[in-house]
């Protein structure tokens, strides 16, 4: 892209006032301001644009408390209304683009990140139009029953909550870190893939609406063997036949550590979003004092989430990750970006024993679509393809777009078990 002065940062400091005008108006923004107190500054090195944002009002030029800079590049397509992967969204640019960071104080970032990211979307819709969102799914979820299993992990004898729709051969689907089965809705209010399958979920220990393991609160932290034994334990009480396992992010990378553990409990994995091994998402403000949980958490995943998601989809995901608990998130990141490490252990997964597939959304920062490659490559029998438009959430983030790639999915496995 050609940076011209009516791109990026530059162009939007000859629209400020326009800019903030139109922040005032903005629904979304005026519920998240409603308290906040912070002096924000956007640089590119050539230029910085300065606004204050104070108990639902906005002003421009003031001093900045903290400082997000970026190359200006970045800047530009970030602020396009067609922004590349690793150029949607500020904190992927921040984990992805050389030179981008937050200068001063980063816990006033923290307290409002969803303020600035609201704030750079309606400056992307000024100076350049907004993304454009593919229309809201409508689900139906009459069919879909809930009911609790009990089960043993660790010694405890748990409740563990199980949802499911469908009749034919069982699909368990896995959530991703700090979530619940709600995400797994998608698929089971889809008639045509429930007409062959028995789509399963089921909340992790203290995740949703599930019994947590004995202990303190909030000192949950999710490791490899407890999810493999939640796992096989759901596969044990509902009596499932080799099901075919599905889930993205962690639950990708569970669906790894399975076919490794319990190939011959299963009838294939189906791994999104996944790699061997994803460094660099452990952050000190999930359970910080001084950071709000509730809304911190949900925006550290926000830019996951492809960029032209349905609205509905995407506000669905944002509130379950509101919803799920202190240091919930956290505690299951501890395996998602720590305790997970495959790398010694993929190549030996056996496909002829249990069929691996793997697909990541090009929009994905955390893991990426060459991570995951990576790591098929490394899987003699894996299948692998990048997901165009979809970002890290893609069971619950966009519905119809996802519904081809798992039809591919199920049917090179359905063709490898034949």
């Amino acid at each position: 892209m050609t940076v011209t002065a009516t791109t990026g940062l530059a162009a939007l400091s000859g629209r400020v006032d326009e800019w903030l005008q139109t922040a005032r108006e903005d629904a979304q923004l005026r519920a998240f301001a409603r308290s906040a107190d912070v002096r924000l500054g956007f640089d590119d090195g050539a230029t910085r644009v300065c606004v204050e944002v104070r108990d639902g009002d906005l002003r421009p030029g003031a001093e900045p408390e903290c400082v997000l800079v970026a190359p200006e590049r970045a800047w530009a397509d970030l602020l396009s209304s067609d922004p590349a992967p690793t150029t949607h969204h500020f904190l992927a640019m921040r984990m992805r683009v050389a030179g981008t960071r937050v200068d001063g104080d980063e816990v006033r970032f923290a307290q409002h990140a969803h303020v600035v990211r609201r704030l750079l979307e309606i400056a992307r819709a000024v100076v350049s139009g907004p993304v454009r969102r593919a229309p809201d799914p409508v689900l139906d979820r009459p069919a879909i029953t809930g009911r609790y299993v009990p089960v043993e992990l660790r010694g405890a004898r748990l409740d563990l909550y199980v949802e499911s729709a469908g009749a034919g051969r069982p699909l368990l689907v896995l959530h991703t870190a700090g979530a619940d089965s709600r995400q797994a809705h998608p698929l089971m209010a889809d008639p045509e893939l429930t007409a062959g399958y028995r789509v399963v979920a089921f909340d992790l220990p203290g995740h949703g609406r599930s019994d947590a393991l004995p202990g303190p609160l909030g000192s949950w932290s999710l490791d490899g063997g407890l999810y493999g034994d939640a796992i096989l334990a759901v596969v044990d009480a509902l009596a499932l036949d080799r099901p075919i396992l599905l889930g993205a992010s962690m639950a990708g990378e569970a669906c790894l550590l399975m076919a490794h553990r319990a190939p011959d409990r299963l009838g294939g994995v189906i791994a999104c979003e996944a790699a061997d091994h994803v460094p660099g998402r452990v952050t000190p403000w999930a359970g910080h004092p001084r950071v709000n949980e509730a809304t911190f958490v949900p925006e550290w995943i926000e830019g996951l989430i492809g960029p032209r998601a349905p609205q509905a989809a995407h506000d669905a995901i944002w509130r379950t990750y509101s919803q799920g608990g202190h240091r919930t998130f956290a505690g299951d990141i501890d395996f998602y970006s720590g305790g997970w490490d495959g790398r010694d252990v993929v190549g030996e997964i056996d496909t002829a024993r249990c069929p691996v597939v793997m697909m990541t959304g090009e929009y994905d920062y955390s893991c990426t679509p060459a991570m995951s490659e990576a790591t098929a490559r490394r899987i003699p029998g894996a299948t692998f393809w990048t997901m165009p438009g979809l970002g890290h959430f893609p069971i619950c983030e966009h519905p119809d777009a996802f519904r081809p790639h798992l039809q591919r999915a199920l049917s090179i496995i359905g063709a490898a078990r034949a």
